[in-house]
């Protein structure tokens, strides 16, 4: 038995994955583009590298003055935090359950298209504005405090779980839905048994994620005065008092760990 000609193993042929854009002149042109883009806006750009010089002292001295961190006005830190918990729990909670209809509204396999249109309108401007920006606006509106912050990340959280939960309905197994359909299931019947159940874990999961998020957004929310331990934190840097701002910082770095591990024990208990 003879083996393989070696002609046939110098002839022989890769495959490589085609470039994602084939034309090797709109590829490179859109390369060359890219670069002249970047140097010119790196060069039209108002930095002021003198100010920079000079604010690289007062940044030495804002992080020296913060060690060691300050615990000794734990009860303020204590209800700032509790205040913050508080508003992301209330937020994630009516958030998810406001995002179920407005998902389903925007899956465009059970949804007609008026429906559908105006389930994604809602999406899409609860995703437009920056969490900052929905604060100052709520804030104006009904006051400073923690119903401002609710308020803001409440629609915060329909934006990105009802985007996500819509595009998981679209991808369900139509099977399961046409069966409940050919034994003369209603529309609610066939969603409370033929779509939850398919998107049930997905719920879960974004529903733990966006708890964690918003723990992270009542904090920047509260520097704007939506309530929560950001207002707390804004105070600290007005009173120049760096070591209870830093210490502010680093109890924020632990319970964002700690939600981490607790969503993440949670995720595996569940699956």
């Amino acid at each position: 038995m003879t083996g393989p000609d070696p002609g046939e193993k110098r002839g022989a042929r890769a495959w490589r994955k085609p470039s994602f854009i084939a034309n090797p002149l709109l590829r490179y042109g859109l390369l060359v583009l890219l670069a002249g883009y970047l140097s010119w806006a790196l060069a039209t750009l108002p930095f002021n590298w003198e100010r920079i010089g000079e604010g690289l002292p007062r940044a030495a001295s804002i992080f020296g003055g913060g060690f060691p961190p300050n615990f000794s006005r734990f009860d303020l830190l204590l209800t700032g935090f509790t205040e913050s918990l508080q508003i992301a729990i209330l937020a994630t909670l009516l958030g998810v359950l406001l995002s179920i209809p407005f998902a389903v509204m925007a899956a465009r396999n059970i949804a007609p298209l008026p429906i559908y249109l105006l389930g994604r309108t809602v999406i899409i401007v609860s995703r437009s504005f920056h969490p900052v920006i929905v604060a100052i606006l709520f804030v104006a509106a009904v006051g400073f405090g923690p119903l401002a912050g609710i308020l803001t990340l409440t629609l915060y959280s329909i934006g990105f779980v009802g985007k996500l939960l819509a595009e998981e309905i679209e991808e369900i197994d139509w099977g399961q839905v046409e069966a409940m359909r050919s034994t003369g299931a209603g529309y609610l019947a066939t969603l409370y048994y033929a779509v939850f159940p398919q998107i049930l874990p997905r719920q879960v999961g974004l529903s733990m994620y966006q708890l964690d998020s918003n723990l992270r957004a009542s904090a920047v929310v509260g520097i704007v005065g939506a309530g929560g331990i950001g207002s707390t934190l804004m105070n600290a840097f007005g009173r120049y008092d760096y070591d209870f701002a830093f210490a502010i910082l680093l109890v924020i770095i632990a319970v964002i760990l700690i939600s981490e591990g607790v969503s993440g024990w949670v995720r595996k208990r569940i699956w």
